[in-house]
């Protein structure tokens, strides 16, 4: 595996665990995890890589080894986070970034927001946002005020990492035990006597206000940078757009310069289960 080394940066009055593979002098790429992930998982696909890349991979506010918040989680945080760590990396230079689910969709919504702070974007399955529907708002209010005052959310709790590295697999087949046992290494932490995902559980609950579709795709126009969307084909996530192809259609015509790509035999992580094939494309867009 490529070796990488660790930076603990400011951000926010945060902590922000930053994890950085390459040379300094390389050009670099910015990768940015998604919800319910660290970034140690872009490892495969970094060692995939056949450019000389410098890697810039943070860990998101209250995951992996990022300080946790005081309270809920919100979601323009992490737009404002984005904007900090390129402010701290890459002051004067636009930059490139390949953001997978949560951190696509944040990249997405930033590349809009600042538009000259963005040369490339790669976007890997960062367009879904979920949507409320009509008169939702009163529900989604009292749950999470119930969440906040009874703060009892929590992770599971394994008492070997092996027994982590087993429901990954059970989850995804396209896991291999090498994969799979690399993730529950870098993805758990000790309490007690046991381990649990390394995360703040307050993440776990629901967020009163949805971020706006109309809003979303106001943000995706305005991105100058040539976009990748990348995704997998046997996605849960991309279901809906492969049986309803006008909707994914409609999403991927908000961004000015864009192309897809699709991987076979691939899952949500594409990082985890084709990282090869992950790393050619990026080599190549980027």
């Amino acid at each position: 595996m490529k070796p990488c080394r660790s930076e603990f940066i400011s951000l926010r009055e945060r902590r922000h665990h930053v994890r950085i593979w390459g040379d300094d002098a390389a050009p670099t790429l910015f990768f940015l995890h998604g919800w319910g992930d660290v970034s140690a998982s872009f490892q495969f696909v970094v060692d995939a890589l056949q450019g000389n890349w410098r890697i810039i991979a943070p860990d998101w506010r209250g995951f992996g080894q990022t300080q946790w918040n005081d309270g809920p989680y919100f979601f323009p945080d992490y737009i404002a986070d984005l904007d900090g760590l390129l402010e701290h990396f890459s002051p004067q230079q636009p930059v490139r970034i390949a953001g997978h689910s949560m951190g696509g969709i944040v990249a997405g919504l930033y590349a809009g927001i600042r538009p000259e702070r963005v040369s490339r974007f790669a976007n890997l399955e960062g367009f879904m946002l979920w949507i409320s529907g009509p008169g939702e708002t009163p529900d989604r209010f009292e749950t999470w005020l119930n969440q906040i005052r009874d703060n009892n959310s929590t992770f599971r709790h394994y008492s070997r990492k092996e027994e982590f590295a087993a429901r990954m697999r059970g989850d995804n087949p396209r896991l291999t035990p090498e994969r799979a046992s690399f993730l529950a290494e870098n993805s758990l932490s000790s309490v007690s006597d046991d381990f649990t995902f390394a995360a703040d559980p307050r993440h776990r609950w629901i967020n009163p206000v949805l971020y706006p579709m109309d809003e979303a795709k106001a943000c995706w126009r305005r991105i100058a940078a040539p976009t990748l969307l990348i995704a997998g084909r046997n996605s849960p996530l991309m279901k809906p757009f492969i049986e309803q192809p006008e909707s994914y259609r409609e999403r991927l015509a908000c961004f000015p310069k864009a192309q897809d790509a699709w991987i076979d035999d691939c899952g949500h992580n594409i990082h985890h289960d084709q990282p090869e094939k992950l790393a050619r494309l990026l080599d190549q867009f980027f």
